[in-house]
């Protein structure tokens, strides 16, 4: 299993896991927010849905899954997370910038992100140990590890001495990525020329001169 699959595998189980303690007769609802397209995530979707199968939870038997894609709209974000409040689904499935959108609609569903980039750092979580609130999921540090792409990257090229980030300020996380790319730029002497766009999608380049 390609650790994509492995970390939409473990949301699912993680979403289901504490509904296994219910009646089991009852049909729960998963409101399964992706940012994307279905086809980009057509193999996490596989994953999720065979997960789910192996917990003994059968979409269309005793549970019902519904598909939204935003397909890269951050505005459907909100406007979805807030139709599955309007739904009272049982937990909401989602990742990246969509997180954000269905925290600020509910603080009484479950909310399981297969994937966020810094949930502490977003305000997603109090901590990873103690996460509190109806939010919780996988991290993957993506700060830490610009700025550790940015060591290797004057390891490689030595003379490294201008480095140019584009990011999107509609998205805390790019944002929470670039100043941790100019802090460790400037502690290795390079300089940083940063560009904050408004697209509706999240982008990140880095170039050297």
């Amino acid at each position: 299993m390609r650790r994509r699959d492995f970390i939409t595998a473990f949301g699912a189980g993680a979403a289901l896991l504490p509904l296994g303690v219910h009646a089991q007769s009852s049909v729960k609802s998963i409101g399964f927010l992706r940012t994307t397209s279905a086809t980009a995530w057509g193999s996490w979707v596989g994953a999720f849905t065979q997960r789910l199968n192996e917990l003994n939870w059968v979409d269309g038997r005793n549970v019902a899954i519904e598909f939204r894609w935003a397909e890269g709209n951050y505005d459907r974000f909100t406007e979805i997370a807030s139709e599955f409040a309007r739904r009272k689904v049982d937990v909401i499935v989602t990742s990246g910038g969509a997180v954000t959108a269905a925290k600020q609609v509910t603080q009484s569903i479950p909310i399981v992100f297969a994937v966020a980039n810094d949930p502490v750092g977003m305000g997603l979580v109090a901590s990873f140990a103690r996460p509190g609130g109806n939010v919780t999921g996988l991290s993957l540090q993506a700060p830490d590890l610009s700025g550790k792409r940015i060591e290797i990257i004057r390891e490689v090229v030595p003379d490294l001495r201008r480095l140019a980030i584009l990011g999107n300020i509609g998205y805390p996380a790019s944002m929470l990525e670039m100043n941790e790319v100019q802090d460790t730029a400037k502690t290795l002497g390079v300089e940083g020329v940063s560009w904050r766009s408004g697209a509706s999608r999240t982008s990140c380049r880095c170039s050297t001169s």
